[in-house]
Formats: C-alpha cells, sequence, structure tokens
C-alpha cells in the first residue's frame, strides 16, 4: 500500500535516474535534505581513507583524475557547451558530452544552461549563484542543492537540445559515476592481484579516485562562483564583481581569469596575456593539431588593449552573436 513517503521516495530515485524527471516542489531558495544527501555521501566516503589508507598508485591516480575532470569541466561544459568558442564535429561533440559525467557534476546542457543564465543576470537578483546575493556557502555549494535549480533549463540551450543525443546523455548523468567506480574497482582488484608489492587495494583505488578526486574538483570548481566575485583584481570594468585570481586559475586551468571571461566570453581562450596561465586552452590546441577541435575564436587584440584603459562604471561590452557551425 503506497503512502506519501513511499511515494516520494519512489520519486527521489525516479529522479536519480533520470534528471529529466525533476519535478520542482518549491521555486523557494532553501537547501532540501535529498538534494543535500548525495554531497553528504560523497564528503562521508573520502573517509575512507581511514579504512583502505593510501598508496602512490591510488594517490596518483587521485591527481590525476582531478586534472582530467577539470578540463572536461572547464573545456566542455563551459568553453564549448555553454559558450561554444570552438567547434566539434557530432561524435565528438557526444563523445565529450559523455566523458563529461566522470565530473559528477551533472549533466553537459543542465551545466550550460545554468551557466548562461548566470552571465545573463551576473550579480543581480536572479543570479542563481552570487555570493552577492546569498553569500558565500549559498554560491560555493547551497544553490545546486535547491530544488529548483534541478530541472535542465533547455529554454536557454536551444542550439544543444536538438540533438537526441545530448538530450539522453544529459538525462542519465549518474553512469559517469557508475563507470568510474566500476572502473576504478577492476584496476584496483588487479593491482592487488598482480601487483601486491604496490599495496593498492579496490577500495582505495574508489576511495582516491573516486571520492577525494571528485570532491577537491567540485570545491575547485565551485570557487569560481564563490570566490571569483570577491577575490581578486578588475583590469576590466563590468557590470558584475568579477575577477582575476591567478591562484584560482592554477586550480582550475585557466578559469580563474574570471574578469577577462566576463568582459569577453566569446574566446576559447581566459588568460588573454601570455603570462596568465590557460592550461586548458593549451590542451584544446593540442586537440585541435589532431582535428578533434577546430575555429578556436581567438582573443580579439581590441580586448586586450583595453586592459586597465577603462574607467570604472561603464557597462560591460555587448559582443554580437556571432554564428557557430552546428556538427555535421
Amino acid at each position: 500500500m503506497s503512502t506519501p513517503f513511499f511515494n516520494s521516495g519512489l520519486k527521489v530515485i525516479r529522479g536519480l535516474l533520470d534528471a529529466d524527471y525533476n519535478p520542482v516542489r518549491s521555486q523557494e531558495k532553501k537547501l532540501t535534505l535529498d538534494r543535500l544527501l548525495p554531497f553528504i555521501i560523497m564528503h562521508l566516503g573520502c573517509l575512507g581513507v581511514i579504512i583502505y589508507g593510501w598508496s602512490p598508485v591510488a594517490v596518483g591516480v587521485a591527481v590525476a583524475l582531478y586534472w582530467l575532470r577539470m578540463f572536461l569541466i572547464t573545456g566542455f561544459f563551459h568553453r564549448y557547451f555553454s559558450h561554444r568558442t570552438f567547434e566539434m564535429n557530432r561524435f565528438w561533440q557526444a563523445f565529450f558530452a559523455a566523458a563529461t559525467l566522470i565530473t559528477v557534476q551533472k549533466g553537459p546542457l543542465w551545466w550550460a544552461a545554468h551557466h548562461r543564465h548566470h552571465h545573463r543576470h551576473s550579480d543581480d537578483e536572479h543570479d542563481i549563484h552570487s555570493p552577492l546575493q546569498r553569500g558565500f556557502w549559498w554560491s560555493h555549494i547551497g544553490w545546486i542543492c535547491c530544488d529548483a535549480n534541478m530541472p535542465t533549463r533547455y529554454d536557454l540551450i536551444p542550439d544543444l537540445k536538438k540533438f537526441p543525443e545530448l538530450v539522453w546523455i544529459n538525462r542519465l548523468d549518474w553512469a559517469g559515476a557508475l563507470a568510474t567506480i566500476i572502473t576504478l574497482w577492476a584496476l584496483g582488484s588487479w593491482l592487488n592481484a598482480t601487483q601486491p608489492g604496490l599495496n593498492t587495494s579496490a577500495g582505495q583505488m574508489i576511495v582516491w579516485g573516486f571520492f577525494i578526486s571528485a570532491v577537491a574538483c567540485f570545491h575547485a570548481t565551485s570557487t569560481i562562483n564563490s570566490l571569483s566575485h570577491v577575490w581578486g583584481t578588475r583590469p576590466y570594468a563590468t557590470k558584475d564583481t568579477s575577477r582575476n585570481n591567478p591562484i584560482l586559475a592554477f586550480l582550475t586551468m585557466g578559469e580563474g581569469w574570471h574578469n577577462n571571461h566576463h568582459f569577453y566570453p566569446g574566446t576559447a581562450r581566459q588568460g588573454f596575456v601570455w603570462w596568465q596561465w590557460d592550461p586548458c586552452y593549451y590542451a584544446l590546441t593540442a586537440l585541435s593539431w589532431f582535428k578533434i577541435v577546430k575555429n578556436l575564436r581567438p582573443v580579439p587584440n581590441w580586448v586586450v588593449q583595453r586592459r586597465n584603459t577603462m574607467p570604472a562604471g561603464l557597462p560591460t561590452v555587448v559582443l554580437p552573436r556571432v554564428p557557430v557551425s552546428q556538427p555535421a
């Protein structure tokens, strides 16, 4: 016999299995336990190090996966799906959309839609993760645990929703976590059986490669919401409070040049001058040598020349819409 509690539980499970089944129960901007629970589980999983310990191999895998996840977030969630600053054919578009799921930061269309909304409303009352509106913790983690922010805003991504494979990948956002855990379990089991001198186990690989690496990557990514609008320099006058921060740029493969990005979001490069470290752009350039990505949109000379020359208070430069060819 069904009960309200039982029916609610079924809806939560269905929502976990299908990201498009996310009925909004309230538009109120507050945390809900079932949205917060996955983050609690991820952080508790890190405590598995007490049980399984560590090994150089496990730590090395965690570090490697941190940088791989960060590249997928910065290069594809952000610079491709959100801003379309380069091009890919339809195969590579689907491939990297599926690859982004290992970041455990929901699906590419959900990510892109919310980020486009952020640029449209940066730091105003409609910005869903502005530290100026709701404070540090809300901008860092609270907004993503809010029921109202769970659905994918397909109205903001008409260029992406027309690809059915992207919609399916976006709906199955749990698949990347499952695939990562299975792969790490298999690798750890094999190393334990064939290379016992490495002192590496399946549990150790899951704790370090999945939980610790993903949690570290999440918090580094979230600093762009919570810290990049309050800590750093402003070489460009924009309507928001975006800032450049070299420490955050290091942690996020170049995303910390946030004031640059808000002034001119239409380029594949966020480090506008040579000394601004932007390894995401360097990696995308390497992929372009193999024709995996193409037509990386550069930083125009006039943008670089505007650095530190604009008086405070001038509005953000409004960029014309630049058509981007669709994957074949």
